[in-house]
């Protein structure tokens, strides 16, 4: 997907080889780690891999930036800023992306750890990028980000910069990175962390989140904070903000947040995944889950999730209609009554979500993704398509650089015993970012969803008549890797935090036998040794 003279990738790559005429600093961060990836995993050897790497940060050395920021949109031919968007013609208003930078620089520790001989050009690129640019102190927050011209939209002026008038402030989505990678550096003050929301505060507000949130207030470096969580299924967990599954893990593929934040993370990441297989499986009755942000089968780009366990006042479903169905606010007088039935339509399911879900349930994870390609044409010349809607069978013929930077880096971390993560932890990260995690607890807990799921399972399968396989069971890749065994019941561990010794996980069908994922150290860190 990267262009030969520039090494930046295009934002995504069709079936029939149209490439697109843009691409991001969040692109070309995946790009960077996919290559060390690939070298990691024996796809490349390691000189191609140099030869690469030091393409591209060729390139990032000659881009136009500012304030030590990289923009949000450039020309993958040539590394031009975007100033107008191709075929369109609209204006591009130069930006600076707190999110987009944050993976960029995230990928540019990861070289310097991991390509020694570019470790220099990588931390020049490094150096300039502070993140403190992007934060009010007056809320201990950080910007979305800033734009360097005037803009339509409306803005925060400071300093010579517009600054955008909304906040990350939700705690649970992908822009923590951002948030990481500044208090490793010391250019955000710890307490950061603890001023992002986890829920909002209760409040019968329909405006402001999604349901009414359970939980108890905690102070962490002097900072008040409350642990909100979410009912859904029968547990409880820290939403996103729109339910999506790459607003949850994509950040685990770099950060440990499991094991360094065992009584928070380390309970919640279970628990999300497990609610994106109920809702796919259980609640919507598709058949299949993973649901996060991806192109649309319809045509474009679209924001997928799981409503129950997002923020979104307004929430991000995972059908193609955008059907109705409101968790409500039950637990407000004379709300009891305001819920609608979850009713789901045309379900989109993407490939990277799995992918993301593999440390937190691989059985399921692997099964979902060789029923996707067994059922569908979503497997092509490169890998899985980046979308399919399971109930026409309609599928998104792209890839996408953002999606199958996600899959590579978890295929990387599953088949090096996270070599990925321990390349961006060392250092700095690992020193500011665990002990942080490691002093707060969430209010995470229970199980969602008590069915355990499978093929057979009622409700599972009731749409299989208008999506029938049309390939039959056993085929393509996956079911060759398997043996041709097609795929396995698909089991739902209980969740439980990660502890000091192994972790042992019960699969469906087998209720003595503790099934271990991996060993872990006194620390609950299974890097610590492999890092010394």
């Amino acid at each position: 997907m990267s262009d030969p003279s520039t090494g930046l990738p295009v934002d995504w790559l069709a079936a029939d080889g149209t490439r697109a005429a843009y691409t991001s600093s969040t692109n070309v961060g995946m790009y960077l780690w996919a290559v060390v990836g690939a070298r990691d995993i024996g796809l490349i050897a390691p000189a191609e891999a140099c030869t690469r790497v030091a393409r591209t940060l060729t390139t990032l050395e000659g881009l136009e930036r500012s304030h030590g920021f990289f923009y949000n949109w450039y020309d993958p031919a040539t590394g031009d800023r975007l100033r107008t968007w191709p075929d369109r013609g609209d204006r591009v208003y130069g930006f600076l992306s707190t999110v987009d930078n944050g993976w960029l620089a995230a990928a540019l520790v990861v070289v310097a750890n991991a390509v020694p001989q570019l470790r220099d050009r990588a931390n020049a690129l490094l150096e300039p990028m502070d993140f403190g640019l992007f934060y009010d102190e007056r809320i201990g927050q950080m910007f979305g980000g800033a734009w360097t011209e005037t803009p339509p939209d409306r803005t925060y002026a400071k300093g010579d910069l517009l600054f955008t008038c909304f906040h990350y402030g939700t705690l649970n989505t992908e822009p923590r990175i951002s948030s990481y990678i500044g208090i490793a550096r010391g250019q955000l003050p710890p307490e950061h962390y603890f001023r992002l929301v986890r829920t909002f505060q209760p409040a019968c507000d329909r405006g402001r989140q999604q349901m009414q949130p359970q939980g108890v207030t905690r102070a962490y470096l002097g900072v008040d904070v409350f642990e909100g969580t979410y009912a859904y299924a029968g547990g409880h967990l820290v939403p996103t903000w729109g339910g999506s599954m790459f607003e949850a893990l994509m950040v685990t593929l770099v950060v440990p947040e499991e094991t360094w934040g065992p009584r928070s993370w380390g309970m919640n990441h279970p628990l999300y995944v497990r609610a994106q297989e109920h809702h796919g499986l259980d609640e919507a009755g598709y058949g299949f889950w993973g649901f996060s942000s991806s192109a649309n089968p319809a045509g474009g780009y679209r924001e997928y999730g799981v409503t129950a366990i997002g923020l979104n006042p307004d929430g991000r479903t995972s059908d193609e209609e955008r059907a109705p169905g409101d968790d409500g606010l039950d637990s407000c007088p004379g709300c009891a009554t305001t819920s609608t039935p979850v009713h789901r339509g045309q379900g989109v399911v993407t490939p990277h979500a799995s992918f993301l879900a593999l440390r937190y349930d691989k059985a399921g994870a692997l099964a979902n993704l060789q029923k996707l390609e067994t059922s569908f044409e979503a497997y092509g010349e490169l890998g899985f398509y980046d979308a399919v809607n399971v109930l026409t069978g309609d599928v998104s013929r792209r890839y996408l650089a953002l999606d199958q930077g996600m899959i590579m880096a978890a295929l990387t971390n599953a088949l090096t015993d996270d070599q990925l993560r321990r390349w961006f932890i060392r250092g700095d990260v690992r020193a500011a970012i665990q002990p942080l995690l490691g002093i707060e607890t969430f209010e995470s807990r229970g199980e969602v969803g008590l069915q355990c799921a499978t093929d057979a399972s009622p409700g599972n399968h009731d749409r299989d008549a208008a999506r029938r396989d049309r390939r039959g069971p056993g085929s393509g890749s996956l079911a060759r890797q398997s043996g041709g065994r097609g795929w396995p019941g698909v089991g739902h561990p209980p969740v439980r935090p990660v502890a000091s010794g192994w972790l042992p996980l019960r699969l469906c069908g087998e209720p003595s036998s503790p099934r271990c994922l991996g060993p872990v150290d006194a620390d609950g860190d299974p890097d610590l040794a492999l890092d010394a």
